[in-house]
């Protein structure tokens, strides 16, 4: 499959990189566009990081001046001895400060980075403008969880970058069909330490993460302007999610379905993810 313009475009735009410490550790994130514009921080799922967003930030800088951070624990953050919602959330204050976004900073969290952004919007109410959710949300607690293998597990450590690169896997584990949007994740997940290479991501993250359950008070909580996008395909996003959410947040928000994405929305259907990312940036800005 031939490469797009747009992504190589996206990907040449280079951001800048920044570090804040945050209860003894480094928080990386990294910066495009002019600072005088409304902040965007893009926040990351489980064990993946800010990469994750090279070639999305870049195609919105002509009206925000955005930020990709990595949780600690992944990408080139720091590891913690243990982990929790709070500290995430206090993370992602944290960044918004010292990017120098105003109060009317929106926030963009896929998966686990949605969960995260929720407890920030809980703790600091006052803090951002807008919550915008990826394929990320609250399930009934009636329904059904899919059965999946457990994330995390042995730290694996392989001989070169190309066997390593050969082994680099979606979770929850999807097809898609812009390899070279994996290929250019996969290359930037990459660590090198003694005897070749591992992951960017703490194996006892999982093991040692509490307070990060999703919580229906939280979102009855929310009172800022509020938007969904998700995979009309996602496993983890069923129409009964969607349902319960509206019943649990105040007031009526955008919902927009990307009708061929997965999980990893913006992974497979970039184009349209950005356009609905964009659209719902200026109906919630």
């Amino acid at each position: 499959m031939a490469i797009p313009d747009w992504f190589w475009k996206a990907v040449d735009q280079k951001s800048e990189e920044h570090s804040v410490e945050v209860d003894d550790c480094d928080v990386v994130y990294r910066t495009w566009g002019q600072q005088d514009k409304p902040g965007l921080l893009l926040i990351h799922g489980m064990n993946a990081h800010s990469h994750w967003w090279d070639f999305i930030a870049p195609q919105l800088t002509d009206d925000y001046h955005i930020a990709a951070m990595d949780l600690t624990g992944m990408g080139d953050s720091d590891y913690r001895y243990s982990y929790d919602g709070a500290t995430y959330a206090e993370e992602i204050k944290s960044v918004c400060d010292a990017a120098g976004f105003g109060r009317d900073v929106i926030l963009v969290g896929h998966s686990f980075g949605g969960n995260m952004s929720v407890k920030a919007v809980n703790l600091f109410p006052d803090r951002f403008g807008a919550l915008i959710l990826v394929d990320s949300g609250i399930r009934h607690p009636d329904e059904p969880v899919p059965n999946r293998a457990p994330m995390g597990g042995r730290a694996k450590v392989y001989p070169n970058k190309q066997e390593a690169l050969g082994r680099f896997r979606l979770y929850p584990p999807q097809p898609c069909d812009n390899g070279y949007i994996l290929e250019y994740i996969a290359r930037h997940s990459l660590l090198p330490v003694d005897g070749g290479y591992a992951w960017k991501f703490d194996e006892d993250l999982l093991h040692t993460l509490k307070d990060a359950e999703r919580d229906a008070d939280d979102y009855r909580r929310i009172t800022l302007p509020f938007g969904l996008i998700y995979g009309g395909r996602s496993e983890l996003f069923p129409a009964s999610t969607l349902k319960y959410m509206k019943e649990l947040i105040p007031g009526e928000f955008p919902a927009v379905c990307i009708t061929n994405a997965q999980h990893h929305v913006f992974l497979d259907e970039p184009e349209a993810f950005v356009a609905a990312l964009r659209q719902m940036c200026e109906q919630l800005g």
